[in-house]
């Protein structure tokens, strides 16, 4: 009887434990210091809304913003390219009055400093030579003999035509020089061509579920070995597929929500959809180097996740809100190196400079 009551004990205690609540996930917290003041803009220029943000190998940053308008932000000029020194002193504008501006999205720089823009509203992507000079473009704006407005989503979708775009948002390369371009709001799809500009094919389908489904492929990054990353923005989730669009694996970031978490803007979402938008990436960027690390952001929480390349999340940083340190919807990422990031923000208006101490990080259990 004694061993029987020693054994119920024993077996109470260890369900009591099964069925405790698991402790919440260890955050670690990266301690970083911004500079909202980095870039030196002479006394008549000012940023609108900064759509896009790279870094070239000289440490020249290139920000593409809807700045300097005049009309609505769907007509003529919406889009604007800027280009700082290293020291963040301006430096030139790039393609002022340029036929393919219209709403700007992104823009990157790729390993021979060539300077590409990718322009929603034109549905045009415009590759510049460090000169400052187009020397390759994408796509074709309609017509404004046709009077034309931008492109709706119909039900069903109309079917893709091969190197034409609706509404891009991003583009990248792998290592041999291939381009890939996320296509976008409308398509959903992922167009590759080669280095010479040539159509190769393209991939993906709207869709909320399987691999190679898209819901708004919003911003695409390529690691060393070529392996292509889709910010699936819409479906929570990065898609990684090789060079030939062969799906690799889902990168889902599952951070908790603090509890002082707000959006910068609109009502307090509801826990359905708080959990729908955190870490739904809307710009993504790999680092440079021997050992690669992701860096991604959502809108809300409004915070920058840096992780492996596999997917895990080794720290999170700032949160929505509109002083230094804090975010209002980072639209892209430009991550020269592991500690140094430049973060480009649609309703703040501006670019910070971020860098990273990661001797001084915490832990914390939000």
């Amino acid at each position: 009887m004694k061993h029987l009551s020693v054994a119920l004990i024993l077996l109470s205690a260890t369900l009591a434990f099964a069925q405790a609540p698991s402790p919440a996930p260890s955050v670690l917290e990266l301690r970083f210091d911004a500079d909202t003041n980095f870039l030196k803009l002479p006394p008549d220029l000012h940023l609108g809304e900064a759509s896009g943000v790279a870094v070239n190998s000289k440490g020249h940053i290139f920000v593409f913003n809807r700045g300097t308008t005049t009309g609505p932000a769907y007509a003529a000029t919406a889009s604007q390219l800027l280009e700082f020194g290293a020291d963040g002193k301006f430096i030139r504008e790039i393609g002022k009055n340029l036929y393919a501006w219209s709403y700007a999205h992104t823009v990157r720089v790729d390993k021979e400093d060539n300077i590409w823009c990718v322009d929603k509203g034109s549905d045009m992507i415009v590759k510049f030579n460090p000169e400052g000079r187009v020397v390759m473009v994408f796509g074709r704006k309609k017509e404004a003999s046709d009077e034309a407005g931008p492109w709706t989503r119909v039900n069903p979708p109309r079917p893709p035509v091969d190197g034409q775009f609706r509404q891009p948002t991003d583009v990248t390369w792998d290592p041999r020089g291939n381009i890939f371009i996320s296509d976008g709001y409308i398509n959903s799809r992922i167009a590759k061509y080669t280095k010479a500009g040539d159509w190769v094919k393209s991939w993906g389908e709207p869709g909320r579920t399987k691999p190679g489904e898209f819901n708004t492929p919003h911003s695409i990054a390529a690691d060393a070995k070529g392996n292509v990353y889709v910010a699936d923005r819409g479906n929570r989730r990065i898609q990684v597929f090789d060079s030939d669009g062969t799906f690799v694996r889902e990168i889902k970031i599952d951070v908790p929500i603090p509890p002082d978490a707000h959006p910068w803007m609109g009502n307090q979402p509801t826990p359905e959809g708080a959990a729908a938008q955190n870490g739904a990436p809307w710009a993504i960027c790999i680092t440079p180097g021997p050992t690669q690390f992701l860096y991604s952001s959502d809108a809300f929480p409004g915070r920058v996740y840096k992780l492996t390349l596999d997917g895990k999340v080794l720290g999170v940083l700032g949160k929505s809100g509109r002083q230094p340190k804090q975010f209002g919807w980072i639209h892209e990422i430009a991550c020269p190196s592991e500690n140094e990031l430049y973060v480009a923000e649609i309703l703040n208006w501006r670019v910070q400079k971020l860098t990273l101490r990661p001797s001084a990080a915490t832990t914390s259990t939000k």
